[in-house]
């Protein structure tokens, strides 16, 4: 068999693999995605890869080498972020996850582009493992689950809470990456966190998440998901999901193990779809 991370696949399937606009609707906006699409009639199984906070890494190599291995993969922009319209929040990227299964369990859009709805799964950077998360918690037929140095905003709300000092700290950094973002401001966006319900910790998830594929990722030297705080945790919350996990010696972006990152993923993948 070829290796999805080093060869292409075969040039005489058909239909052939194809990169496409993927207008994601949500909340009566069309938010701006784009499908990776295999070779072959399909069904193909499908990833739909969430960036995280403001989404300077995209994983956009992520979905070329799950392209390979044989899964469509769909990566899109929040509502307000990097040129799809309306507001950013939080709570809108939730939905905006949600309304991006919904797209791919559309009849019409399974037929174009020869998907398999019954076999979807998510994968999210940061603030993207957080939405994967929630969003897997809270549909049983996502298929499984992958949060690669995910950001716990329940964990960040709490401290938040109870420091003012970190709660100044977080309006000042997140102040510095609203360039890419609209309709929004660090000190809305602290507001928001800090007035979430303790629902939004991600450990409240472990009996949703039970017997299902679970991927957590983390970098050993990431500064801002760290993995005591961020991970650990997680792995003893979710000890009855089927859990798989991984910590590199690596940043947040997992900027030099993207190779062992894909690798990692499209393993998971396959025993999981």
């Amino acid at each position: 068999m070829s290796d999805p991370l080093i060869t292409d696949p075969p040039t005489d399937a058909l239909p052939p693999a194809a990169t496409v606009p993927f207008p994601v609707p949500s909340a009566g906006l069309e938010l701006l995605g784009v499908l990776h699409r295999p070779a072959g009639p399909g069904p193909h199984p499908v990833v739909v890869l969430l960036h995280g906070f403001p989404g300077n890494e995209r994983n956009f190599d992520l979905a070329h080498a799950i392209r390979r291995a044989g899964y469509a993969t769909l990566v899109f922009h929040y509502r307000g972020a990097w040129g799809s319209p309306g507001a950013f929040s939080w709570g809108n990227a939730r939905q905006d996850a949600a309304a991006a299964v919904a797209a791919l369990r559309d009849p019409d859009v399974v037929a174009e582009h020869g998907l398999d709805p019954a076999r979807i799964a998510l994968a999210g950077h940061s603030m993207g493992g957080f939405v994967a998360l929630h969003t897997a918690a809270t549909d049983p037929g996502i298929g499984a689950v992958a949060s690669l140095a995910g950001f716990d905003f329940g964990i960040a709300a709490a401290e938040a809470r109870s420091d003012p000092a970190a709660r100044a700290a977080y309006v000042e950094d997140w102040a510095g990456a609203l360039g890419p973002l609209a309709g929004t401001s660090s000190e809305a966006l602290v507001d928001e966190m800090v007035a979430a319900p303790d629902e939004w910790r991600l450990t409240t998830l472990g009996p949703a998440l039970a017997g299902r594929p679970v991927l957590l990722g983390a970098g050993s030297l990431d500064d801002v998901s760290p993995p005591d705080a961020h991970h650990d945790p997680l792995c003893d919350a979710y000890a009855e999901a089927r859990l798989t996990s991984h910590v590199w010696p690596s940043d947040h972006a997992l900027a030099d193990h993207r190779v062992a990152l894909a690798r990692a993923l499209i393993t998971f993948l396959e025993d999981a779809l």
